[in-house]
């Protein structure tokens, strides 16, 4: 007697083979059987016309802190994540003396967007070191896995104190000092080590991530450390990503981190992670990084480049933070009344016509974004990730003769005050999504980046897996589909392999019963909404998705019907 049953599935097995229709059979947290199973099951699921994956394996998420008062890491449960990695972009909460907590809440909420208020509502430290972190992530129960780096921020401000959190230069003593906590980390269990070398990130006060500026002899001594244990991924937000404005750094300065990051991976043994996105200003620079990371890595480096997998957006509306009218005079008299009124006054004629004849008092951290509205799209219901240039927002405002910010106005108060409008932030220089799909064709590219728990009052990227399916795979219509079986092996077992998870990714006997059973004809991706709902009530956009007849953890279904069952097999994971 199985415990569970999955009969007469469309099986996508996540090594890239072609679909077959198959049972699989599962015990405790392994899958035994996977064909034609004739035994019986304690439970038995008919998937006739259903989709079977393994469970999705996200590798760049920021539940540092969700972690601890949220066992669902809402959004990821609902797009058939069953394994996140957080401790990204080297911004973390261990190891961290008492009286450093709040430098780290407001690091993270500085560069990932995530309220200080409802962090510091909701987490609850019970450790000092990054060993006493992982064990009181162990002792909690979860609808997923969980994995977490050490972040270079919390090392730094361990290490150096006030001289680490300025990002003033290590001496010899503070390298080997920072040298021994990863290391100890990565022995404990941790997955790897993270760096922020970004000018975009940076802290409620501004300043730049800990360890922006760290000199080859601080990296170098913590990659050896790595090396050292034989295991651990470095994971860089590298200077110079999209994002940045390369007028500024220049593609030069992208070339000079894949130096050092080739030399040190080379040098330890260890991969070495990085982000590539398209820029606007260097819109073939991309192309570039790939060629070298195939180039080195074929020379004995282990390169691994991180892909998106749409265009990274920023979204615009009344209820986040950026949007044009907010540090206009007359919005802001309104600012502070409760959507529903705001919008009514906003679509007074008087007001409408105050507020755009006005410039804003202070210069707003976006205001950059508002100066070319052909670059914003409504995003509509079903969202659109790949408008057309004519659909843009100043397309409409050049064709109906008016201001754009007029259209902007007007766009912003549809759906009572909650429409979107899409900035494509990367990845969109051609007006079109191919280069994404040529990157994620690159075999030294992984998806990622979906930022899970992040950004919560102007990204939803989350989504990404059902997106993937349902975008890429199903509805695409501007250029070509991708493989079905390929995009499920780039979420599952091409993902886990980058963290040596090899008991997972795959359905076959023995590995882990994670899976995802999916309505792929049903499935939807529904617009993304700004929820109230974190530690006191702090906002975050989510987005949330149909079709997911059931996910497994562990052997356990811990969603159903789109919908949490309350089960939590989830655990930590400690590379070993």
């Amino acid at each position: 007697m199985h415990d569970l049953i999955i009969r007469g599935a469309k099986l996508v097995d996540g090594t890239g083979s072609d679909a077959r229709t198959a049972d699989v059979a599962v015990d405790g947290d392994r899958i035994s059987e996977v064909g034609r199973v004739t035994g019986e099951g304690k439970r038995t699921i008919d998937a006739d016309g259903l989709l079977l994956t393994p469970g999705f394996v996200d590798i760049h998420t920021h539940y540092d802190a969700q972690v601890t008062w949220d066992p669902q890491l809402s959004p990821s449960n609902a797009h058939g994540v069953t394994t996140a990695i957080f401790g990204n972009c080297g911004v973390g909460f261990a190891p961290c003396a008492p009286e450093r907590r709040r430098f780290l809440v407001e690091l993270m909420e500085g560069v990932e967007d995530i309220p200080g208020s409802a962090i510091e509502a909701g987490i609850r430290w019970e450790w000092e070191s990054f060993p006493e972190y992982l064990d009181a992530l162990e002792r909690l129960d979860l609808a997923m896995d969980v994995g977490a780096h050490i972040a270079h921020g919390a090392v730094r401000a361990y290490a150096m104190g006030e001289r680490g959190a300025r990002n003033e230069p290590a001496n010899a003593a503070d390298v080997e000092a920072m040298a021994a906590i990863v290391k100890e980390a990565v022995a404990a269990g941790a997955v790897g080590f993270s760096s922020s070398r970004t000018s975009v990130h940076r802290a409620l006060n501004g300043e730049p991530v800990p360890g922006t500026f760290a000199g080859e002899d601080e990296l170098f001594a913590i990659g050896r450390a790595m090396g050292e244990l034989g295991k651990g991924v470095f994971e860089v937000a590298q200077a110079g990503a999209a994002g940045e404005m390369l007028e500024e750094t220049g593609p030069g300065c992208v070339l000079r981190e894949l130096d050092w990051m080739t030399r040190l991976s080379r040098e330890t043994g260890r991969p070495v992670s990085f982000a590539v996105l398209q820029s606007d200003s260097e819109p073939d620079l991309w192309r570039q990084q790939l060629e070298i990371a195939e180039k080195e890595s074929a020379k004995g480096a282990h390169l691994v480049a991180q892909i998106s997998g749409r265009p990274p957006g920023v979204l615009i509306g009344l209820q986040g933070e950026h949007h044009p009218f907010r540090h206009r005079p007359s919005y802001t008299q309104i600012e502070s009344l409760p959507l529903a009124e705001r919008v009514r006054r906003m679509r007074d004629p008087e007001t409408r016509a105050r507020i755009l004849a006005e410039s804003p008092t202070q210069p707003g951290q976006m205001d950059g974004v508002f100066a070319g509205p052909h670059r914003l799209f409504a995003m509509g219901n079903p969202p659109c990730y790949e408008p057309r240039r004519e659909d843009s927002l100043g397309a409409r405002a050049e064709l109906e003769g008016r201001d754009p910010m007029e259209v902007v106005y007007d766009v912003l108060l549809e759906r009572d005050g909650k429409q979107l409008i899409l900035l494509p932030g990367a990845n969109y220089a051609a007006g079109d999504i191919e280069v994404v799909r040529a990157m994620l064709d690159h075999p030294r590219s992984v998806i990622s980046l979906s930022d899970g728990g992040a950004h919560c009052g102007f990204i939803a990227d989350a989504s990404t897996p059902s997106f993937m399916l349902s975008y890429w795979v199903r509805d695409r219509e501007r250029g070509p589909r991708m493989r079905l079986e390929t995009v499920v092996q780039r979420m599952t077992s091409d993902t886990a392999r980058v963290y040596g998870l090899g008991d997972r990714g795959v359905v076959a006997p023995g590995r882990k019963a994670d899976l995802n059973l999916i309505d792929l004809d049903a499935l939807e991706l529904l617009p993304p909404e700004m929820l109230f709902d974190l530690p006191g009530g702090g906002r975050r956009l989510c987005q949330d998705a149909r079709g997911y007849r059931a996910t497994v953890v562990s052997g356990m279904v811990t969603q159903e019907n789109d919908k949490p069952t309350g089960a939590l097999p989830g655990r930590l994971i400690r590379v070993t």
